[in-house]
């Protein structure tokens, strides 16, 4: 992961590193209260927003990472940007469902920062590959 160099790349960092350690508790503290996540992609399961840390979290999140192995996926940020509380973040998916498929996908995400916390988040990633799996 590149080096962070503000305040912003720093929370951005920790929330990645967070995200791919599977902890979802711990990064339910990272999400603003009125936080939305947004899968920005059509035709598959889980795309559209999710709005507050319950729909982030449990509804979304927890059954994502249902499938697959415990710790999987993880987040491999290659590129890291950010002007004033805006992130940009380019990104690989990498690990293996409970099936012993594995998983490989290249994600962009967008988001803003609001009281230190993650307060929106659109994600970007080949919905293709996503819809052949």
């Amino acid at each position: 992961m590149p080096e962070a160099e503000n305040r912003t790349e720093q929370l951005a960092k920790l929330f990645f590193e967070t995200l791919s350690s599977g902890n979802l508790e711990k990064l339910r503290l990272l999400l603003h209260e009125e936080a939305t996540w947004t899968v920005m992609a059509t035709g598959i399961q889980g795309a559209g927003p999710k709005k507050g840390r319950k729909a982030i979290i449990d509804d979304f999140l927890g059954p994502v990472r249902g499938m697959f192995v415990p710790g999987d996926p993880k987040i491999h940020v290659d590129r890291l940007i950010s002007k004033g509380s805006v992130i940009a973040a380019e990104a690989r998916g990498l690990g293996h469902f409970k099936t012993g498929k594995e998983y490989s996908n290249r994600y962009a995400f967008f988001m803003e920062i609001k009281d230190d916390k993650v307060f929106t988040l659109q994600e970007y990633m080949d919905s293709y590959y996503v819809s052949t799996l």
